[in-house]
């Protein structure tokens, strides 16, 4: 199995720590971009006691400066990007009519922006080494619309129509550039964190509680996905607990 260099966005916790410290114990080199510095200094230690090989960037993806930054420290450190991962979320959710516009703010600026300004950051790399991959992460609720989460549902649909255009961009550029979606279900992360309205939060939390799998499942989905074979794109992953419903 070839040895990749793998940029993750929010990379330090949930989703993006089990997928990082997952991809480093199969020898891939992983760089980690999230704004919490301690986070991200305490998994490049945990992942380089284990033998693993890694480096990270404080990062803030609604920032297209930092995402640059991001890419450039993995150049600086590997001398290359063969799979960027735009994981960094944010889902803040709540009733449009509780008018909540810093929050729609905040779920635009990481949910899209971020991917795309990932996407900018690095697509010129990998396409002058005419190969590479993105892993965009998109949610159940980009497909499963309800009541409170109108903009969050929004943005992750979003991701899956930049994701789509993209395939066929990089398909008729002959690029060998893969795109993979990944729409992960309930899954045991901070996500429901970020949610303000505490009523909300409470049925939230309580919705995962009954559900929730670990970050694991989708970090094991996600490194599958990567190691298929190069001609081989997994384009669109829904990953959900089994008794979840919707």
């Amino acid at each position: 199995m070839t040895k990749k260099v793998i940029v993750i966005t929010g990379a330090s916790s949930g989703i993006g720590e089990a997928t990082a410290k997952l991809l480093a114990s199969q020898g891939d080199q992983v760089v980690l971009g999230a704004r919490r510095e301690s986070k991200l200094q305490q998994i490049v230690q945990e992942i380089t006691a284990n033998g693993g090989q890694a480096a990270y960037a404080i990062t803030d993806v609604a920032n297209l400066d930092s995402v640059k930054n991001l890419a450039q420290t993995a150049l600086d450190t590997y001398g290359r990007i063969d799979v960027w991962m735009n994981n960094a979320g944010a889902m803040p959710t709540d009733e449009l009519s509780k008018g909540q516009v810093s929050d729609w703010n905040q779920m635009i600026d990481v949910n899209i922006r971020g991917v795309l300004y990932g996407i900018n950051a690095s697509l010129a790399v990998m396409r002058e080494q005419k190969s590479g991959q993105y892993i965009n992460l998109s949610s159940t609720a980009g497909h499963d619309v309800n009541a409170q989460n109108g903009v969050y549902g929004a943005t992750k649909a979003a991701v899956l129509s930049i994701s789509e255009s993209l395939r066929q961009e990089e398909a008729i550029a002959g690029s060998n550039i893969r795109v993979t979606v990944v729409s992960p279900g309930s899954i045991a992360t901070e996500l429901t964190d970020s949610i303000r309205d505490e009523s909300v939060k409470k049925e939230a939390k309580a919705f995962y509680a009954q559900n929730e799998i670990g970050p694991e499942r989708v970090a094991a989905t996600i490194a599958f996905a990567i190691n298929a074979p190069a001609d081989t794109a997994l384009n669109e992953i829904i990953i959900r607990p089994s008794k979840q419903v919707l």
